[in-house]
């Protein structure tokens, strides 16, 4: 189990999938490529790596009312089914309290614009599943404890803490790396949205924008600080994505960035055990 197996005291999980939900044939195909890199990288190092698949089936927060949400809840729905049929765990964003007891994923995600929605926040944890809390960009880390809070008052002792940066100005985020190291003490699990992070909201106007080569860097720093997981959102082709392509790494990148972060976290990570 993903959620079992990922902590900031444990090797490196990582969560990786593209933005937004596109279609079965492209969720499967992308879910058994992450595996297989998963799986080539474990070798290399002689260790398993703990992977989740990642995919939006609604994205409701877009800048334009003409920007792409969603390929259908069904599709969507049935997509994530086949992605579990494999055997990949699945996490995905909730929006609503109602699609906390609908969504058929193994993970439910809080995205950062609604960390503070107490209802929706009572709905996932009341589900019994796990839940990653994404960071808002308006929160600073001290402030998760009141999210931690909530999440444990509705019955949720399982759940994740993530970093996704913080508003710094007009269409731009800034990382402060401290919010990691902070957040430890209250989540077993604090993860790094390397992405996200790189992100420029709402820097075309009608679109974000976003600098995918300082994916690596964010995913190295964060790393370095020693977390639980990286969070990657990942394309064959970003530029044909139909939300948030500028921020997104290239599925054929993540390979050889993930086998760089799996060694750079065994390093840290022993001697932060044994001093």
């Amino acid at each position: 189990m993903f959620y079992e197996n990922c902590g900031n005291d444990k090797p490196l999980s990582i969560i990786a999938g593209p933005c937004v939900f596109e279609s079965k044939d492209h969720a499967v195909e992308t879910a058994l490529a992450l595996r297989e890199a998963c799986i080539r990288v474990g070798h290399k190092f002689d260790r398993e790596i703990n992977f989740i698949y990642k995919t939006s089936f609604d994205k409701a927060n877009r800048s334009s009312a003409d920007s792409f949400r969603s390929a259908g809840f069904d599709e969507a729905f049935y997509g994530m089914e086949a992605v579990r049929g494999r055997g990949i765990e699945v996490l995905t964003d909730v929006h609503d309290p109602w699609q906390c007891e609908q969504v058929q994923a193994d993970i439910l995600q809080i995205p950062a614009f609604l960390c503070r929605q107490t209802d929706l926040i009572r709905a996932a944890a009341e589900s019994g599943k796990p839940v990653n809390v994404k960071k808002g960009q308006f929160l600073s880390p001290w402030e998760m404890s009141n999210v931690a809070a909530k999440l444990r008052t509705f019955g949720c002792d399982k759940y994740l803490f993530t970093e996704r940066g913080t508003t710094f100005g007009y269409n731009n985020l800034v990382v402060d790396m401290r919010s990691l190291e902070i957040m430890k003490q209250y989540t077993k699990a604090v993860v790094m949205d390397c992405t996200h992070a790189v992100q420029l909201p709402g820097a075309h106007g009608s679109s974000s924008g976003g600098q995918r080569q300082y994916v690596p860097t964010m995913a190295r720093a964060a790393v370095g600080v020693g977390v639980a997981a990286v969070f990657i959102e990942t394309h064959r082709s970003p530029e044909d994505a139909p939300s948030d392509g500028a921020n997104m790494l290239y599925l054929s990148d993540l390979r050889p960035l993930l086998s760089h972060l799996v060694e750079l976290d065994y390093i840290v990570k022993r001697k932060m055990k044994h001093g």
